[in-house]
This record gives structure tokens, C-alpha cells and sequence, in this order.
């Protein structure tokens, strides 16, 4: 090997493993920074796993189509609930109130169980997925797709099932919970 290939090898093996540093653009520092500038209401992603009910918070969902109905959510790369999602092929996506920052803060905790989650909820089953009570709205969606981009896969839904009550949803910026200061209409849309 000639010296300049060896060169070339030696700093390819001085390299961090972390593939964030091998992306072109700004750092992941400056775009977490960035993504924590974006207000998003607070939503519980749950899937029927093999023991139980499973589910965790997720900032990153939208409605993606209205014909056919399908909402889209960004599920962490690796998580237990994305894999229910996966294998059963079904979800619910719950809108989050504006006062249940615990019921969002106990989802999102990565040492919390499921069962600990899921402990004091009002829980049913609705297309054999559990849907939390008291939610400000919730869906039922059957997967249709899931792609993985980077470090979370985005999961595509059709809404199979559907229920949107009155209030005020809670939302999420700048890494905090917050509420719209704007008065919202009481009526169910």
C-alpha cells in the first residue's frame, strides 16, 4: 500500500462511529435546536403488543390525506411500540388535553413500563387496539406503510376509526408543555 492510501485509510479509521458526524449540513445539536422551535400537539401512539398494551408520546404526527383518511407518525427507531405497530398492523393515535402533561410525561419516560403507563387509565379496546379515555381525540388507523428515515420510521395510518371531543389540546415547544392562550370554540369538529 502506498503512503498516500495509507493516509487516507488511517483517518478513515480515526473517524467517530456516530453516523450524525458523517452527515453533510449542520450538527444534530443546531437541528434539535431547530425541531424544538416547531409547536406540535402532544399525542400517545398505542399498538397491541404480545403481553399487553403498549405505548409511548410522539410529538411528530400529522394528518397526511383526507381521501383516503391517513395520518402519518414519527416513531423512534428500536422502540417496543413500533414494533406492535409492525406486527399487528394497527394503532391508535390519541390527542392529548391540555391538562394531561402526566399522562404525556409517563408515556414519553424511557424507564417507565407498560404496564406502569397503562396503570390508573381508563383503557378500552376499539379494532383490538387499546384507545385511552379522556383524550381529546382519537384514531384508530391500520398501517399501511412504515419507512425508516434516520433514527425514526414514519408510520402511515388509515383511519379506520375516529372520535373528536371538546377542549383544548396540549402541545408541545421549545422541549416544555404549553396551551393555546386564544380561547377555543366548545364544539366537536
Amino acid at each position: 500500500m502506498n503512503a498516500r492510501l495509507r493516509l487516507v485509510a488511517d483517518r478513515t479509521a480515526e473517524r467517530p462511529a456516530d453516523p450524525l458526524h458523517e452527515e453533510p449540513g449542520p450538527g444534530a445539536v443546531r437541528c434539535l435546536g431547530l425541531y424544538a422551535k416547531l409547536a406540535a400537539g402532544v399525542t400517545v401512539v398505542t399498538a397491541r403488543g404480545e403481553d399487553g398494551p403498549l405505548g409511548m408520546t410522539v410529538s411528530a404526527v400529522t394528518s397526511l390525506s383526507a381521501r383516503p383518511p391517513l395520518l402519518l407518525a414519527c416513531l423512534r427507531d428500536g422502540s417496543r411500540t413500533l414494533a406492535a405497530v409492525r406486527a399487528r398492523r394497527a394503532f391508535a393515535v390519541h390527542l392529548l388535553r391540555e391538562e394531561q402533561q402526566d399522562l404525556a410525561g409517563r408515556f414519553a419516560s424511557p424507564t417507565t413500563t407498560a404496564a406502569e403507563r397503562f396503570a390508573g387509565t381508563d383503557t378500552r379496546q376499539v379494532l383490538g387496539v387499546p384507545v385511552l379515555a379522556g383524550a381529546l381525540a382519537w384514531s384508530v388507523c391500520l398501517t399501511e406503510d412504515v419507512r425508516r428515515y434516520g433514527d425514526h420510521h414514519l408510520v402511515v395510518g388509515r383511519v379506520a376509526a375516529v372520535h373528536v371531543g371538546a377542549g383544548r389540546p396540549l402541545l408541545w415547544h421549545d422541549r416544555r408543555f404549553g396551551a393555546l392562550t386564544d380561547p377555543v370554540p366548545d364544539a366537536a369538529g
